[in-house]
């Protein structure tokens, strides 16, 4: 006997005990049976089965479960719904726990392997391998469950241990026995327990079969007669079925024809009716079939909705449901403008990439609208498997379309608004990457016939618009981005959203709420005070929800005294919203040694970010604080290193960095702060901080900087903009490559704040402080 030591997953099965030489199906739902496949799917496909001594107990320990099992291979995993997993095993081997290992997440044992050796077949051996199959050839004349010719398999079987094995897994035995005969190790004496429960079970089966002829015999005539009256009504529900599916498969006809199906769907939809009239009633493959043919049959194979022409039609639309937006409401309208002059153009693939809150999700509903088509939308956060995308095969019991297929029945029209929200969030597993099934989606060139696993037949989507959203383009892989149109939706102005709130926000907020128009009236202050210390983001989705707490609140009083009218100011917003959650860094208004004002972006839209450097007598340490990002450690370092470089030019005195300690310290520290952005502003402050000249208290800086000094281009210049005009920052340096980002700053911020732009160090230093540098 062969003895393997071997670590492996441990899965406890309930009710159920499996032997070599045994294939088997069952189903898994418990979390840590799921982690034990998953662990086995990655090593080798190996797992170790044993039974639970008590099948009721939910969640075993060690205790609850018997030491000897079965070494098995998983042939298939299958998810159903409802997170259930059924798999397909086979028995390999027999093994016994020795240690195990581990019990969370999931259980690992190291098993003791007992394979079985080739024994020598004597005239012992020879007898009592006669006598089990004498035994299973009598037990299968007492059961009619089990088939006939299974016997034929049983004698060609050569060996003890495989023969026990083989013949145990027909039979309809306890828990305990079973168990009893798969702790058989030995083959001989396996094959001794097999016959004496084979010898007690077919005496059982005999006294049933006794017992059931006597209880036959004393039927008397009028229960006969009942047989007989329900075997007639059976009968007649039969011929009166035949019957339905003979005007379903006509019903079937005319759904075909209606639905003006291409030349392959028609072909496979009518073989699919010749299969459903073969079959019988009770057949479960017609169930299948049926269900098959209503997804064929409701797509929306040849329907189309007609597109708006009026180009100045679809722009009111446009303007009036969302503000600002020119970038995606000019793309739109090109794509209009084309398609009005080729009608055969290829729908283009929109992602629209921004924070949260700015209306991504909203403005392809808009667009839907303004183009006068069917708008549908599913959600990829979170999708990881590949047949959410493709669908499953219907070789698998409970198969359906992916979410592709299932958008386009519900949109009803071959040429919808498709928006698949939150692109940037999928994952993946051993089940599939879901961002490549739909890289044939969002290819114009292969959308046309794509090919869903469960219908096995194309599907036209290049008339579809599609349109995805993202937080940001980082988590998309490239070869799907590369087949997307990017158009960033950033993040709002205070002027932009103080119109939102005043056309879009507060009239439905007032509604919702079951005000009168005239009830409530908001001052344009108080609105910009909602927006700057009770909201921080670049869209205005907390904004709403503010508004609509003040309109909540505003009820109340309007509930009490319906004649009251109420007016939200700046000095009773505080009554409705309680205290300011934020506040924006203002400029100090008196220069400073060592402070610098920089500018950050963050995910609710530009922030002023200042900087403080203070030195001391020591012996040349550099101390950063503040919660820094490991980039943003990088630049101080790299700021350091060029302070030092340089020194001379600046009148440092060349041996600072010997006796003297630097703390570079960014306040807010418990807000994580990362990005090289804030290269400049560090040296700047390093600068000033050992030279003793002062930094312009008026000035804020942002751009990445490199040893010899050069100032590198940086994002968000828009929104780190807006910080700065909030803090009263009157002039901003940003590097030279940032030139061309200027377009995008609104006109009114651009003319009351100067933009210096720097291709060096030696230039910003220049502009910051104060005295000759």
């Amino acid at each position: 006997m062969n003895s393997n030591k071997n670590i492996l997953p441990l899965l406890p099965l309930r009710g159920m005990t499996i032997f070599p030489h045994m294939v088997l199906h069952f189903d898994v739902g418990r979390q840590k049976s799921i982690l034990a496949l998953e662990e086995a799917m990655v090593n080798d496909q190996k797992i170790f089965l044993v039974s639970q001594k008590d099948y009721k107990v939910d969640n075993p320990a060690v205790e609850d479960i018997y030491k000897i099992g079965t070494v098995s291979k998983i042939k298939q995993i299958l998810k159903l719904p409802g997170d259930t997993i059924r798999v397909l095993v086979e028995g390999l081997y027999r093994a016994e726990i020795k240690e195990v290992l581990k019990e969370e997440p999931y259980f690992q044992s190291e098993v003791i392997l007992h394979e079985e050796e080739e024994i020598e077949i004597t005239v012992e051996v020879e007898a009592i391998m006669r006598q089990v199959i004498a035994g299973f050839e009598e037990y299968i004349n007492q059961n009619n469950t089990i088939p006939d010719d299974v016997i034929s398999t049983i004698e060609d079987i050569k060996e003890p241990g495989k023969l026990g094995d083989i013949i145990t897994s027909y039979l309809m035995l306890k828990q305990e026995q079973k168990q009893e005969l798969l702790e058989a190790v030995d083959q001989i004496d396996r094959l001794n327990k097999l016959l004496e429960i084979l010898s007690r079970e077919i005496d059982i089966l005999k006294i049933e079969k006794k017992i059931g002829s006597k209880v036959k015999r004393k039927i008397d005539k009028m229960q006969k007669e009942y047989y007989l009256r329900e075997q007639l009504k059976v009968i007649q529900e039969e011929l009166g079925d035949r019957d339905g599916i003979q005007a379903e498969v006509e019903e079937y006809k005319k759904k075909i024809d209606k639905a003006k199906l291409p030349k392959e769907a028609k072909e496979k939809a009518l073989y699919e009716i010749s299969r459903l009239e073969k079959l019988g009633v009770s057949s479960p493959e017609s169930g299948v079939i049926r269900t098959y043919l209503d997804w064929v049959v409701d797509l929306p194979w040849s329907k189309e909705t007609k597109d708006v022409d009026d180009i100045n039609k679809v722009s009111e639309v446009l303007e009036k449901e969302h503000f600002g937006l020119k970038d995606v409401k000019e793309r739109i309208l090109e794509y209009l403008a084309v398609r009005k002059l080729n009608k055969n153009m290829k729908g283009p693939i929109l992602c629209l990439v921004g924070p949260p809150g700015v209306g991504k999700t909203s403005i392809a509903r808009s667009i839907a609208n303004a183009m006068g088509r069917k708008f549908v939308r599913i959600s990829l956060g979170g999708v990881r498997d590949e047949a959410e995308i493709r669908g499953h095969r219907k070789t698998y019991i409970g198969a359906i379309p992916g979410r592709i297929i299932y958008g386009m029945k519900q949109a009803t029209s071959k040429n919808p608004v498709f928006l698949m929200d939150e692109i940037d969030k999928m994952s993946s597993d051993f089940k599939g990457d879901p961002a490549d099934a739909l890289l044939e989606v969002l290819d114009a060139e292969q959308n046309s016939t794509f090919r869903d696993h469960y219908l096995e037949l194309p599907f036209d989507l290049s008339k579809v618009l599609f349109i995805t959203t993202a937080n940001s383009v980082d988590t998309i892989p490239r070869p799907l981005l590369d087949r997307m149109e990017i158009i960033e939706v950033s993040g709002y102005t205070d002027e932009e959203k103080i119109n939102i709130c005043k056309n879009y926000l507060i009239p439905r907020q007032v509604k919702e709420n079951g005000l009168k128009k005239d009830c409530v009236l908001f001052s344009d202050k108080s609105i910009k005070d909602v927006i700057n210390l009770y909201t921080r983001e670049s869209g205005v989705r907390n904004l709403e929800r503010k508004i609509g707490s003040i309109c909540r609140k505003a009820a109340i009083e309007v509930a009490k005294n319906p004649e009251k009218k109420i007016k939200i100011t700046q000095q009773n917003l505080t009554k409705y919203l309680g205290t300011p959650r934020y506040k924006y860094e203002e400029k100090s208004g008196k220069d400073q040694i060592g402070v610098v004002m920089g500018l950050a972006w963050t995910a609710y839209g530009g922030d002023t970010l200042p900087v403080e450097v203070a030195v001391m007598t020591g012996t040349g340490k550099l101390e950063l604080t503040g919660k820094l990002g490991d980039v943003m450690k990088e630049s101080a370092r790299a700021g350091y290193s060029y302070v030092r470089a340089c020194s001379k030019m600046y009148g440092i005195d060349e041996e600072f960095y010997k006796n003297t300690d630097i703390h570079i310290h960014v306040p807010e520290g418990a807000v994580p702060k990362d990005g090289p952005s804030a290269g400049v502003t560090m040296i700047t402050a390093m600068v000033s901080a050992l030279s003793k000249k002062p930094v312009r208290s008026d000035i804020a800086m942002t751009g990445e900087i490199t040893l010899t000094g050069r100032v590198l281009a940086i994002g968000g210049v828009k929104e780190k903009a807006l910080a700065a005009y909030r803090a009263g920052i009157n002039t901003i340096i940003l590097p030279e490559e940032n030139r061309k980002d200027i377009d995008k700053i609104p006109d009114n911020i651009r003319k009351k704040i100067k933009f210096i732009f720097a291709e060096k160090v030696e230039q910003v230093l220049e502009v910051a402080l104060k005295g000759e540098v």
